[in-house]
């Protein structure tokens, strides 16, 4: 598992230093590993899927990226609870990915049940309850 948190991380670093071309392979082996060591469910298996996801994200694949995040949001909610932290980012993450691909109709109630539960959770005046407000407040002029 040390191996596979490595390598998770370092798909998220190439990534999100937007080099690709490393990113997907090693999002998609890393994910494919997690799947048959942990099990499809475990937390760390659905924080793989979030990085592939993220990775299509990034690329502008948002016919991939978009049904990971729904079903690693699924799946957290359903093993983690609907208000850990992990099924908050998935919620925001989702939410963004459905303004990128131009419906923040379907991310404005995500990012609602988010900012509701951040402020519950986190408070009002954290970063990330925050920035939820920021990314709301983007959805909704999308949308407008």
């Amino acid at each position: 598992p040390s191996t596979l948190n490595a390598r998770d991380t370092l798909a998220y670093a190439y990534t999100t230093a937007k080099d690709l071309e490393r990113a997907l392979p090693l999002c998609e082996t890393t994910l494919a590993q997690r799947e048959e060591v942990l099990g499809e469910t475990h937390p760390g298996t659905l924080g793989s899927r979030n990085t592939l996801a993220f990775a299509h994200r990034v690329a502008g694949d948002l016919a991939r990226a978009i049904p990971l995040y729904e079903s690693t949001l699924a799946d957290r909610e359903r093993v983690l609870g609907d208000t850990h932290p992990e099924v908050l980012s998935s919620r925001a993450a989702l939410a963004h990915a459905y303004v990128a691909a131009g419906d923040p109709a379907r991310a404005v109630p995500l990012l609602e049940t988010a900012l509701a539960q951040y402020e519950q959770t986190l408070g009002e005046a954290h970063p990330d309850t925050l920035n939820i407000h920021a990314s709301l407040a983007h959805a909704r002029r999308a949308g407008s």
